[in-house]
């Protein structure tokens, strides 16, 4: 039990760094977006919204392909099954079930559902501080 704990803090940590690097250049690339000039406040925020949360899903993605490699490495899925597909529904606690880890690792599922929802929970944040931010200066904008 320890080894599995050890390696799944070792992934999930992994994984927030991963993250880390991510919001930290999203939070600083929004700051910098919404000071640029444009033309129209109300089509500027959507189109940088999309492009945030579109930089997130990628970033979501690389931690999905993390743990299926950590999957993959330490032969956790049962013979035949897909390593993508089981660590995303892990990551994503969407959990079918029709795909179970071996004996060995089934602390791994868990762990990997843990460092999805607070990822999810951290990009939430973080999506809804550039749109905050980013409705605070068309407010501002259009004021003037």
């Amino acid at each position: 039990m320890l080894r599995q704990l050890l390696v799944g803090g070792a992934v999930s940590l992994g994984n927030i760094a991963i993250h880390a690097v991510v919001m930290a250049a999203v939070v600083a690339t929004g700051r910098r977006a919404l000071t640029w000039k444009h033309s129209s406040a109300q089509t500027w925020l959507p189109v940088l919204m999309v492009a945030v949360v579109g930089v997130l899903l990628v970033a979501h993605m690389a931690e999905v392909v993390t743990w299926s490699l950590a999957y993959a490495f330490l032969d956790v899925a049962p013979p035949g099954a897909d390593v993508l597909y089981f660590a995303l529904v892990n990551y994503t606690t969407l959990g079918y079930g029709d795909v179970l880890p071996g004996e060995r690792w089934r602390l791994l599922g868990p762990m990997a559902a843990m460092n999805g929802v607070l990822l999810f929970g951290w990009s939430t944040a973080v999506i809804f501080e550039v749109m905050r931010q980013g409705m605070r200066i068309r407010d501002h904008k259009t004021e003037l």
